[in-house]
C-alpha cells in the first residue's frame, strides 16, 4: 500500500480545507478590496424641487480617495457635501463618481417656480408677504403680492413713507410691536401687517447681566433663529446671522440633536428647512475657553 492509499482520507480533508480557506479569502478580498457602484454611500435630497430651491448632496463612502459630483447642468463639485441650485426646470441626472471608476446616479426633477398671487373673487387683492416676528437691527423682507403699479410702505417706526418699491427690506432700530401699512392705487383702504420686533442681544451692553443670564439669552436667540429656518423663513438671513454672531463663521460646528444625532451646523440647518413642522424645544450652547465662539450646540426638537 503506497503513501496516497495510506493517507487518502487525510489528503482529501486537507484539499477540502485548502479550497475552503481560499474561498473565504477571496470573499474577504471582494468585500474589502473589490468595490462596485453599490458600495457608494451618497445621498441627494430632495429628488423633486423647484427652480431656486436648495439641493443637498453628501457622500460618506469610506474607501473613496477621490470623488466628483456632476449635477447634469454643466457644473461639478469635489466636495464631500454641500448645496446646489438649478436655474432652469428640467430632468437632471446627478452623478457621483468615486475614484474615477465607480458611478452612482440620482434622478432629480426640477419644476418651474410659479408666481404666487393672492386670490380674490372679483380681482386680485393685494396682500403682504412678511414674517410676523424678527430681531432688532435684522434686515426684514416685505413683498407686496399684487398687480398694482404704485406702492407706499409705512413700517410704523418713523411715521413717514419708508419705501415705494414692490419688494423692500427694512431694519427696525427699536424693539416693539409695529403695524406695517401698505398703500396701492388699486384700493382706497390700506393693507396691514403686524410684526413683533424682539430686542437684539448685545454682549457688550449687558455688562451687569450674570453669566447664567447671558448664556440663557444666547440660547434663546439661537433657538429663535433656528425656528425661523424650520418655519420656512429666509434661510440665508437667519443662518448667516447665527454663523456670524455666535459660531465665528465655522460651518462645521458640532450640532447634537435629541442626545443622539450628531451633525455639523451647515448640514443641520440645510436639512431643517426641508423637515416640515419641526419644533425647536430647547437649545444649549457651549463656548470656547475665551467665551468668544460657540463650539457645540445641543438641540432638543420634536414634530
Amino acid at each position: 500500500m503506497n503513501y496516497f492509499q495510506k493517507n487518502k482520507k487525510n489528503i482529501i480533508i486537507g484539499v477540502v480545507a485548502t479550497l475552503l480557506i481560499a474561498a473565504l479569502v477571496a470573499l474577504w478580498l471582494q468585500k474589502k478590496v473589490i468595490h462596485s457602484a453599490d458600495d457608494i454611500v451618497g445621498v441627494v435630497y430632495p429628488s423633486s424641487l423647484a427652480v431656486g430651491d436648495t439641493l443637498l448632496f453628501e457622500d460618506k463612502t469610506q474607501f473613496a480617495k477621490t470623488k466628483r459630483w456632476n449635477f447634469g447642468d454643466g457644473t461639478t463639485s469635489d466636495k464631500n457635501s454641500g448645496i446646489h441650485f438649478y436655474n432652469k426646470p428640467g430632468y437632471y441626472q446627478v452623478s457621483l463618481i468615486v475614484d474615477n471608476k465607480y458611478t452612482k446616479s440620482f434622478p432629480v426633477m426640477v419644476s418651474a417656480r410659479g408666481i404666487q398671487k393672492a386670490k380674490d373673487t372679483a380681482k386680485n387683492a393685494t396682500t403682504i408677504e412678511a414674517v410676523a416676528q424678527a430681531m432688532q437691527n435684522e434686515s426684514v423682507s416685505f413683498r407686496a403680492i399684487s398687480d398694482a403699479k404704485v406702492f407706499a410702505w409705512k413700517f410704523g417706526e418713523t411715521g413717514n413713507t419708508d419705501s415705494k418699491d414692490k419688494f423692500t427690506i427694512y431694519s427696525y432700530k427699536k424693539p416693539g410691536d409695529y403695524v406695517v401699512t401698505l398703500y396701492t392705487e388699486e384700493s382706497q383702504e390700506p393693507i396691514y401687517h403686524h410684526i413683533k420686533i424682539l430686542p437684539a442681544y448685545d454682549a457688550l451692553a449687558e455688562e451687569e447681566v450674570s453669566v447664567e443670564d447671558s448664556y440663557a439669552r444666547v440660547d434663546s436667540d439661537f433657538k429663535y433663529h433656528l425656528q425661523q429656518i424650520a418655519n420656512g423663513n429666509s434661510f440665508n438671513m437667519h443662518y448667516n446671522y447665527l454663523l456670524r454672531t455666535y459660531l465665528c463663521n465655522n460651518e462645521n460646528t458640532v450640532v447634537k440633536v435629541n442626545d443622539s444625532k450628531v451633525n455639523n451646523f451647515y448640514m443641520y440647518c440645510a436639512g431643517l428647512q426641508f423637515d416640515k413642522n419641526t419644533v425647536i424645544q430647547t437649545v444649549k450652547v457651549n463656548l470656547d475657553d475665551k467665551q468668544e465662539c460657540v463650539t457645540k450646540v445641543e438641540i432638543n426638537q420634536s414634530k
